[in-house]
């Protein structure tokens, strides 16, 4: 209630009387120490005046509360190119609504969308993408980033009206549905063609029945950024041999590996000469060089090999 409500308050004699006893104990002192000195109406006034600075001062601990600012409107054309793009490229880890993945993170609870203006915290995240996330960057325009801000702020400003779908902090997670958009035939072609997939994997081999070992979201997760891959690694010995197998250890002064029989080896890295074969770096080579359809194309065909 506001200060001027209650100097209204006050200046009424029914509302005088409902003065706190902390106020009345006040008037009495003044009242005694100033009764045979002072008027009785400037006691009565001077009473009045310390009632209403009373009332006027906060509580201790009070807490100023301030009307949250009205979230920003977009207009719907941009919000539904925005849903369209996010759906395409993002709800695989965020889900469709942009409430959470199995992986992907609550884009309706997240501390940048919340500081985000305009894209100027969520613009940055898209285009250079989080590879130690698992997230790939993606080269958009600034057309479709400002598309996919306006949705992700709406979904987040319709998440905070509804306000209990995220009480438990729950996520909905990914349907079937949000992986199931791209063309196998097209995505067989990429694997066999521009990818250059078929020159470290076999669909007949150690691709053979990887949509029964992988579902879904975890399927595409696999294929983006492979989790606890095997490197291989190629030791040449100052004799010319080389001697080849699985990377067991690497640093700056060993590097060690487990070769074809089990049997690990190790040499001073100052005295052989190796090459690296890292899987994971060919899947993140990729991620500058995926369109949208090709990321969907190809985990249509890896949902073919069962």
């Amino acid at each position: 209630m506001g200060a001027g409500h209650d100097r209204g308050q006050y200046g009424s004699t029914s509302a005088a009387r409902k003065l706190r006893s902390t106020d009345f104990a006040k008037m009495k002192t003044l009242r005694s120490a100033l009764v045979w000195s002072v008027p009785c109406t400037a006691v009565i006034s001077l009473a009045i005046a310390v009632a209403q600075t009373s009332a006027q001062k906060p509580q201790s601990g009070a807490e100023v509360k301030e009307s949250a600012p009205s979230p920003k409107l977009y207009p719907s054309d941009l919000i539904q190119n925005g849903r369209s793009l996010f759906r395409q490229d993002c709800s695989f880890c965020h889900g469709r609504d942009a409430g959470g993945g199995e992986s992907g993170p609550d884009l309706t609870r997240s501390k940048l969308v919340a500081a985000d203006v305009d894209g100027d915290k969520i613009g940055p995240v898209i285009r250079n993408g989080r590879p130690d996330k698992g997230m790939p960057p993606f080269d958009r325009s600034d057309a479709q980033i400002a598309s996919l801000v306006a949705f992700i702020h709406t979904q987040r400003n319709n998440a905070m009206v509804a306000g209990s779908r995220n009480r438990n902090g729950g996520r909905r997670g990914v349907e079937a549905s949000d992986l199931q958009t791209g063309n196998a035939a097209a995505g067989k072609q990429y694997f066999e063609g521009a990818g250059g997939c078929a020159t470290c994997h076999s669909p007949n081999g150690d691709l053979a029945g990887i949509a029964s070992r992988y579902r879904g979201l975890e399927l595409e997760e696999q294929m983006l950024y492979p989790r606890r891959p095997k490197s291989k690694v190629m030791v040449t010995m100052p004799s010319g041999q080389v001697i080849d197998g699985t990377l067991a250890y690497l640093d700056e002064f060993t590097v060690g590996l487990t070769d074809a029989s089990g049997v690990y080896r190790s040499w001073r890295t100052r005295d052989v000469h190796y090459k690296v074969d890292s899987p994971v770096d060919a899947h993140v080579d990729l991620f500058s060089r995926y369109s949208d359809a090709d990321i969907h194309n190809l985990m249509a065909y890896l949902q073919t090999l069962r």
